[in-house]
């Protein structure tokens, strides 16, 4: 059983390393035709020799990534922090808006954001996505955050006001450490959403070095009207995923303590 499990996660990655070293005529032919024997690195060669090179744009996802994690957690940090603190009707209506807000269908916003972008200049700067996309993520990382900071008990702090920390001292030195692993989890859904984000990086991005990793492998797809470059589209692909896969490998015990914390009581 475990097998089959194994295989069914890692099959469609597997195929996707397969086509990846395939000559572009054996993926056309029957197999076992001469064409399609052997592998190559040509399609590699390709995504990696174009103008400008695929990793131009493994970087422009890393830094849209990166800026939109610090704002996320720079803002649903203490969000969450004041949420979870506050009680009554107050507290309770926040976050009922809270959650209506993480299930609001975020494509009913994207006229909205486009004009956003034409009148305050926001297009074809890479930072400036990071205000879209962390707007859309702080409902969830806001709520999950909360959900860590109420299963601290309130004694800790108790005792570290008794100790004269203020408020940011507090934060920093004694809760924070102590929901590292939902602070961690969080800051990979966060990236991750910024990672595969589409529509918005589509209309605000339309320099050549300024393509996110999405919208570039889009545009490989659809690089010819007459063939499908299936090889180099699986290329891209597979480099596209080593980025994520090193950031889970790293982060594995923190983000499954973050998805664990809580489960006991004891």
């Amino acid at each position: 059983m475990r097998i089959l499990l194994l295989l069914w996660s890692l099959g469609p990655m597997l195929w996707q390393l397969h086509t990846s070293l395939q000559p572009p005529e054996s993926l056309v032919t029957p197999a076992g035709a001469p064409e399609s024997a052997g592998w190559t690195l040509a399609n590699y060669r390709l995504i990696l020799s174009a103008d400008p090179p695929f990793w131009r744009y493994l970087l422009n996802s890393t830094v849209v990534g990166a800026a939109t994690t610090v704002l996320t957690l720079a803002i649903a940090v203490p969000c969450a922090y004041a949420l979870q603190r506050r009680r009554g009707i107050v507290g309770m209506a926040a976050t009922l808006l809270l959650l209506a807000a993480a299930l609001f269908p975020t494509v009913l916003l994207f006229l909205a954001l486009l004009e956003l972008a034409r009148g305050m200049g926001f297009a074809n700067h890479l930072l400036a996505l990071g205000l879209p996309y962390a707007a859309l993520c702080l409902p969830l990382a806001v709520l999950l955050l909360r959900a860590a900071f109420a299963d601290l008990p309130p004694e800790l702090e108790d005792a570290a006001r008794l100790e004269g920390l203020n408020l940011a001292q507090r934060l920093r030195h004694v809760l924070m450490p102590l929901i590292a692993p939902p602070l961690a989890s969080t800051a990979i859904l966060v990236f991750l959403f910024s990672w595969n984000e589409y529509p918005i990086a589509l209309t605000w991005i339309s320099r050549n070095d300024l393509l996110t990793l999405p919208t570039a492998m889009a545009r490989i797809a659809g690089s010819s009207v007459y063939t499908v470059p299936y090889g180099a589209l699986a290329a891209a692909t597979v480099v596209g995923s080593v980025p994520l896969l090193l950031l889970m490998l790293v982060f594995q015990r923190r983000i499954v303590a973050g998805l664990t914390q809580g489960a006991i009581k004891g």
